[in-house]
């Protein structure tokens, strides 16, 4: 028979055994505490696709909405508006777009004309473009014809809101007009015969050639001077 000594030891041994399955079980049982950071990279896995996306999207429209001053997207959506009361204000035509050329005084007839923006326009091969393709088309066009686009942009941005060509002549050039057509000093032909030296109209005489009956020929000078003793 084994002695009492001899069963503490087996006794001991078989709860250090235990002890060690227990602790390995917990070990065993918190290893899925590993799992959140799987997930957290998965999670990040799965985001990335997002930003990817959004990058694509930036790289087709070149970034280029965003860099534009917000005068210049202010005067697109009026311009785009200017003479179509139905236009949402998201894209415009050629004929809008030399309007705000003309009017920003982009568009001088030396270095760059109508005929350029209607060749660079047209290879969008649409009737109207929208922010981002305007503003490719403004690159390009700065771009063939020698010219800084931040220029170009700059000065379509401070030209203000549209103007009709009605309401551009100021007062004084209404009057400057009036007074030159109005002016017999200036006038040639049969109308420089209507007025005397004054301006003053010569009425029936100036418009009405008068034939006298007096005997003498037209444009003769000295008529009644002849003696009458004679």
């Amino acid at each position: 028979m084994a002695s009492t000594e001899e069963l503490d030891k087996i006794t001991n041994n078989t709860a250090d055994l235990n002890i060690n399955d227990s602790k390995s079980a917990e070990t065993a049982a918190k290893t899925p505490n590993d799992i959140p950071a799987t997930n957290e990279v998965s999670k990040t896995n799965t985001e990335s696709p997002k930003d990817v996306s959004n990058s694509s999207d930036a790289a087709k429209t070149g970034g280029s909405v965003k860099t534009l001053p917000k005068a210049f997207r202010e005067n697109f959506k009026l311009f785009s508006k200017f003479g179509d009361t139905k236009s949402d204000g998201k894209s415009l035509t050629l004929s809008q777009s030399d309007k705000w050329m003309k009017q920003a005084k982009v568009i001088d007839g030396k270095k760059i004309n109508t005929t350029d923006t209607g060749i660079y326009f047209k290879k969008f091969k649409s009737l109207k473009i929208g922010l981002s393709d305007y503003h490719k088309f403004i690159e390009s066009l700065a771009k063939a014809k020698g010219v800084s686009e931040d220029d170009l942009i700059q000065k379509m941005a401070e030209c203000g809101a549209p103007v009709s060509n009605s309401n551009a002549a100021s007062a004084g050039q209404i009057q400057n007009t009036v007074s030159r057509l109005t002016d017999p000093s200036r006038y040639t032909g049969s109308s420089k015969l209507r007025f005397d030296e004054t301006g003053k109209g010569k009425g029936l005489a100036g418009r009405k050639d008068v034939v006298e009956s007096a005997g003498y020929v037209q444009g003769y000078q000295n008529k009644n001077s002849y003696d009458k003793t004679h």
